[in-house]
Parts: C-alpha cells; structure tokens; sequence
C-alpha cells in the first residue's frame, strides 16, 4: 500500500468505525503520546534503561503503526497529501545531504 492508499484506508476506517476524526489538537495529543510509547520501547529494549516486566511484550511494530496512523488522520483532516509530501522531502534531503553523511567522519566503520 502507498501512502495515497493508506490515507484513504485510515479515511475509510473513520468513515466507518471512528465516526469522526478527533480534533486537530486531540490527533496532535494523541501523536505525541504515541510516539512516546514507541521512545519507551527503544529506551528500554535497546538504550540502557533496563526493560520492565509490563514492556517486555509491548510489540514495537504496533506501536510504529499507531505513529503512523495518527499522522495519517492529521494529514487527512488538515488536506496533507503525503505521498506528495514524502517525494519533496526525499529529494530535499537527497539534494542537501548527499555529500555530507559521505562527509562525515562520525560516520566512518
């Protein structure tokens, strides 16, 4: 699925199971939140914080995918097209750190 695809599946899911989407700033809220479970799991499973019991079986996927669906409802909700929005910032990117990742040392094996 590509990311035109997955904005109408998320619109899709609303329209019939969601009744509506939540507000711009409830959707923020949320996105925040979500990307906070989704710090916690990397903190613990893969920083140094050590691992709680409750954590052990949170899935990291599910909670990526979570991010990913709320960022699909603000982007519905407020008229975002990604895909559009992705290819701009991929060649962005491409154009401005082509050499300098090459370039950097900290980067180097």
């Amino acid at each position: 699925m590509d990311l035109k695809g997955a904005q109408k599946a998320v619109d899709d899911w609303i329209k019939a199971h969601g009744v509506r989407y939540f507000n711009e700033l409830t959707n923020m809220a949320q996105l925040s939140e979500e990307v906070g479970e989704v710090a916690r799991i990397i903190a613990r499973r893969y920083g140094e914080q050590s691992e709680k019991e409750s954590d052990k079986n949170k899935d990291l996927g599910e909670e990526l995918a979570d991010v990913i669906f709320v960022a699909l409802c603000l982007a519905n909700q407020t008229g975002v097209d990604l895909h559009t929005a992705f290819e701009k910032k991929l060649q962005k990117k491409t154009e401005r750190d082509h050499q300098r990742h090459l370039n950097n040392p900290k980067l180097k094996p």
